[in-house]
């Protein structure tokens, strides 16, 4: 982690676009951390770098390697990743979780597999081997980019110096943040569709 803080030291925005465009690709860069990290260097008098300049970076970058690994999906298809895919973190049995994932929550896998370490790779490649239409995919990456930046970002530039030893603590219990993400998003859904059903036969006809 030290070596990417001297990045970001040394170029500052462009460091911090490259790695976020990198790691979204496959490339291992602890993003979460690093966001985090690159939070608590916003604050000061004379911070290293600006809140909302931060935040416009790292959606960018976030979006840019998104975009990627979808072209990159759709152009060289699943039998490729399945096959060389390892290169760059995207094992067999990574790519098998990934696409029960994407089958089940379909471009929603996309939005909340941000919060999902190891996840957020590959359902950028799948919605690409998919055929996913590239307008909707980028309103769900989109989404997922613009809320994830905003939180890790923002947790850092709050909670201060000791957010990333934050982060680390609870790293591994992201995944089931996000499955519990979900499945509160699917029943608030349902419970607003059921009691917009419910009021509409509540009307009687005239």
């Amino acid at each position: 982690m030290e070596h990417l803080l001297d990045l970001i030291d040394q170029y500052g925005y462009i460091a911090l676009y490259g790695l976020l465009a990198l790691g979204i690709v496959g490339i291992p860069v602890p993003d979460e951390i690093l966001m985090t990290t690159v939070g608590t260097l916003t604050i000061g008098d004379d911070p290293l770098l600006h809140y909302w300049a931060s935040f416009a970076v790292s959606f960018s970058g976030a979006m840019t390697g998104m975009i990627i690994s979808y072209c990159l999906g759709r152009a060289v298809g699943k039998p490729f990743l399945y096959k060389y895919g390892r290169w760059i973190k995207l094992t067999p049995e990574r790519l098998a979780v990934a696409e029960r994932w994407f089958c089940k929550y379909g471009l929603w896998a996309v939005a909340f597999g941000y919060y999902v370490p190891g996840l957020r790779h590959f359902t950028c490649y799948l919605s690409g081997v998919s055929n996913v239409n590239f307008f909707r995919y980028l309103a769900f990456a989109g989404s997922g980019a613009l809320i994830w930046c905003a939180t890790f970002l923002t947790l850092g530039h709050l909670i201060g110096r000791n957010a990333p030893v934050l982060l680390h603590a609870i790293e591994p219990y992201l995944g089931m943040c996000a499955v519990l993400a979900v499945i509160l998003a699917a029943g608030g859904y349902m419970l607003y569709r059921h009691r917009r059903k419910k009021r509409a036969s509540s009307v009687d006809p005239e």
